[in-house]
């Protein structure tokens, strides 16, 4: 072949991409499969309603520039790298001087796409003084309150921009991360990370509720993500919503749950299940017998009391129904608590809603009040990200709010 400049004269409308794919010239690797590769341009973001991955790198940065000039420039970078690691390649082009680092990291180099995604927001932080955006803070996004029983470490809260990276591989994602940290440097640095994962295809090829580190099944309530008309309801903020830039967002909570396992594991089944209100081999509500059951919160037992009891998770975070949000956690593992000698492994909360204060807010402050889950769990990490809408080819993520 004449060079990779000579391509253009061969491939017509089916572009280089495709050529370098058929010849396998992706620095050694073949062409990734269709069913492995989510696109990253669109209307909405992937990562929201994207079926759940196996893994999540989740990444906080906070911003080191004083110039608000930057923060596009960022946003362009960040909107091609993403867009070509979605597709299973490399974020730059390879130079050929030796005495240069290499455009990418590398450790993806022969791997899939294995379904990566990314996820932009930007927390409240951003809305201060130094950028000139305040007027553009949508009133959505705030602080969360702090709730009754929240035990915070700094360390884990906050963040001027949040980053969700979901993968079928971690190294994917963790590569993913990486190349974003490299990417922001002189600009944005790490606030905190947080990697998670699920229970993979190739353990639960059946698509069965994943179960969280305390057993029982995470995520039965979910809405149902193909309701086009319930999503408008529930995530995507409307063009009736205030600031225009944030229609076909949505607004994700982050919530470090550490669980303490240790006390969990010599729990008696019965209080277990009326912990939670369900049956743990079954995910069913007590009472029923299927997973989907409706959840009868009115059921009596023989003696007169509640079949489901008072403080049990379920029926404390249904309220009265009307509210819903779309929960899309991991569980992690990170770990000993070299203080407690404990194992330091939770949940990694993540949610999605039109209004964080009119639908997690609420939520959450029933949960922290009389949930009796709280006798086994403790938050320790907090955060809250306006994302985006998406994308469309030739545009940036986020360039509607400059």
């Amino acid at each position: 072949m004449a060079g990779v400049g000579g391509l253009g004269l061969l491939v017509g409308s089916a572009g280089v991409g495709s050529v370098l794919a058929e010849s396998g010239m992706w620095r050694g690797r073949t062409a990734p499969r269709s069913n492995e590769q989510i696109p990253f341009h669109g209307d909405v973001q992937a990562g929201i309603v994207t079926p759940s991955q196996n893994f999540v790198c989740f990444a906080a940065f906070d911003l080191i520039t004083t110039r608000a000039e930057d923060l596009p420039v960022l946003l362009r970078k960040w909107t091609d790298a993403a867009a070509r690691m979605t597709e299973g390649r490399p974020v730059g082009d390879e130079n050929s001087n030796p005495n240069l680092p290499p455009a990418d990291t590398g450790e993806a180099f022969g791997l899939s796409p294995s379904k990566l995604t990314f996820t932009f927001g930007v927390g409240p932080a951003l809305f201060d003084s130094r950028f000139g955006l305040a007027a553009k803070r949508p009133s959505a996004l705030g602080e969360l309150p702090r709730f009754p029983g929240d035990q915070l470490r700094a360390e884990w809260c906050g963040g001027d921009i949040g980053v969700q990276v979901c993968a079928d591989d971690l190294q994917v994602a963790f590569h993913a991360v990486r190349n974003l940290a490299r990417i922001a440097r002189g600009t944005a640095v790490l606030r905190w990370t947080q990697e998670g994962f699920q229970r993979t295809a190739a353990a639960s090829g059946s698509g069965d509720t994943p179960r969280n580190l305390l057993g029982f099944k995470d995520g039965t309530a979910n809405p149902d993500t193909k309701d086009a008309k319930l999503m408008n309801q529930v995530v995507w903020v409307q063009p009736s919503d205030e600031q225009g830039w944030m229609r076909g967002g949505s607004y994700m909570v982050v919530r470090r749950i550490r669980i303490r396992v240790e006390v969990w594991d010599r729990t008696h089944l019965n209080e277990q299940e009326a912990t939670f209100g369900r049956h743990r081999d079954s995910g069913a509500p007590l009472g029923a017998k299927s997973e989907f059951d409706p959840v009868q919160l009115d059921a009596k037992t023989a003696a007169g009391d509640p079949v489901i009891p008072v403080n049990a998770h379920v029926r404390i975070a249904r309220g009265d129904g009307s509210m819903q949000i779309l929960r899309r956690s991991y569980s992690y593992s990170s770990g000993i608590d070299r203080q407690t000698g404990q194992l330091d492994a939770g949940l990694l909360f993540i949610s999605y809603q039109r209004d964080p204060f009119k639908q997690f807010v609420p939520m959450q402050q029933r949960l922290a009040k009389m949930d009796a889950l709280n006798e086994y769990i403790s938050h320790v990490g907090s955060a809250v990200f306006a994302c985006f809408p998406g994308v469309q080819p030739g545009g940036y993520i986020g360039e509607g709010l400059f």
